[in-house]
């Protein structure tokens, strides 16, 4: 069973976390959205509250089951993993995103010979091995490695490992095979067909996704956005405020589109 949480009141949020994590890891940043808008926050299948939730892992069938499951015309977010499943729901089911926020997303998680602005697919090759020797310390590995770049990494990382399985411990068929999405996806080529506003947030000193990845996404759509905040590759963590602030402006010019 897919998990919503739903809070605040105003226009509609959806709002997706990143790979083995949960809407929960969302706290910093929650309450500040939820003062304009009506937030709901999503338990991807297989992690947080929706653990035991068997379907597919595949980022178009999330996508699909989150819109059949929130309102129409809302608002997306989505950060890391989230922003892709948030960017495929904007490309395959457009009367359901209003507008559209990548908060430290790419189209492409891994680099290739036409795509620098990535990580070497043996780093993810790296996390799925690991995965399978020792689960909680590849876990572990990844937020350290996440908040690389941000502002006291290692009381923002305590603060993480204590959030990370607050809703129980991801299944490891879900963290195996999302890598595996993460590596096998390229939406590159369909930027162009984005019909709504997009903005895409991105951290300076992110490691995983690069900012120069984010800013030239958003020159490949119609209605693209590009803001840089001096942090690492959970923004939402260190500088809630300004990514608060970010989306509450682009809503605003979203409304008046």
């Amino acid at each position: 069973m897919l998990h919503i949480e739903t809070v605040g009141a105003g226009p509609d949020l959806v709002l997706i976390h990143g790979w083995a994590m949960h809407g929960g890891i969302f706290a910093p940043l929650t309450p500040l959205l939820a003062e304009r808008f009506r937030v709901h926050l999503v338990d991807l299948p297989g992690h947080g509250f929706s653990r035991d939730d068997a379907g597919p892992v595949d980022a178009r069938d999330w996508a699909a089951r989150i819109a059949a499951a929130t309102p129409p015309c809302a608002l997306w977010a989505g950060w890391s993993m989230g922003g892709l499943v948030a960017l495929q729901a904007a490309l395959d089911h457009p009367r359901s995103v209003r507008g559209l926020v990548e908060i430290a997303n790419s189209p492409r998680f891994v680099a290739a010979a036409d795509w620098t602005h990535a990580m070497t697919p043996t780093v993810l090759e790296g996390f799925e091995t690991g995965l399978e020797r020792d689960y909680r310390a590849t876990v572990d590995g990844f937020l350290a490695l996440e908040l690389i770049g941000s502002p006291h990494p290692q009381s923002m990382l305590r603060e993480l490992k204590a959030r990370v399985f607050e809703r129980g411990e991801p299944s490891l068929r879900a963290l195996v095979d999302g890598l595996r999405v993460l590596e096998a996806t390229d939406l590159r080529a369909r930027l162009a067909d984005l019909a709504m506003p997009n903005l895409w947030i991105a951290g300076r000193r992110d490691r995983l996704i690069r900012a120069a990845a984010m800013r030239w996404a958003s020159q490949q759509t119609a209605h693209g956005e590009f803001v840089g905040i001096d942090s690492g590759h959970a923004p939402f963590l260190s500088h809630p405020r300004e990514v608060a602030d970010a989306i509450v402006e682009f809503a605003g010019r979203v409304a008046r589109a």
